[in-house]
């Protein structure tokens, strides 16, 4: 029988409490327990970067972070950044700069390139492509993506 214990969440400014098994990984209690599938699992080892959230305001792997230690925590998630009515900067400077193709590294792409702009609002191209490099894309060669970056910073976007 597995034991569970309580963790409480602030979740896209909403708050949440899942009972959860003590080594449950919080990318698996947002896509298993509270059904928000936009931060994907890619890799399982931190290396891809799809399953970058905000945990407290910082970009993080929720692949790296327990679900109990996020508690009590603010996490945001891509479904918590914009929606199809109302895009965040970075959302639409992916969609208007060609910055995705299959789409899957895009959520951890965008949360990533959230995070840089609310620490560093005007990045160089170097900046961009150092701040990405935790996150991987198979298909682009991210070319479109730093180009998206950069005209996200131009609008004045911050996280």
């Amino acid at each position: 029988m597995s034991r569970t214990v309580p963790v409480r969440l602030t979740v896209n400014g909403k708050a949440h409490e899942l009972d959860v098994e003590p080594r449950t990984l919080l990318v698996h209690a947002l896509r298993d327990g509270l059904g928000l599938t936009g931060t994907h699992v890619g890799c399982d080892t931190s290396n891809c970067g799809a399953c970058t959230i905000h945990l407290d305001g910082e970009a993080v792997k929720s692949c790296t972070v327990l679900a109990v230690q996020a508690d009590g925590a603010e996490v945001t998630t891509i479904e918590g950044l914009g929606d199809t009515s109302d895009l965040h900067p970075v959302q639409a400077a992916f969609w208007e700069e060609h910055g995705l193709q299959c789409g899957y590294c895009t959520p951890g792409m965008i949360m990533a390139a959230a995070d840089l702009l609310r620490r560093n609002p005007d990045p160089s191209e170097d900046d961009v492509r150092h701040a990405l490099e935790g996150n991987l894309c198979r298909c682009t060669g991210y070319h479109n993506i730093v180009k998206a970056v950069l005209t996200a910073a131009k609008s004045g976007a911050r996280a």
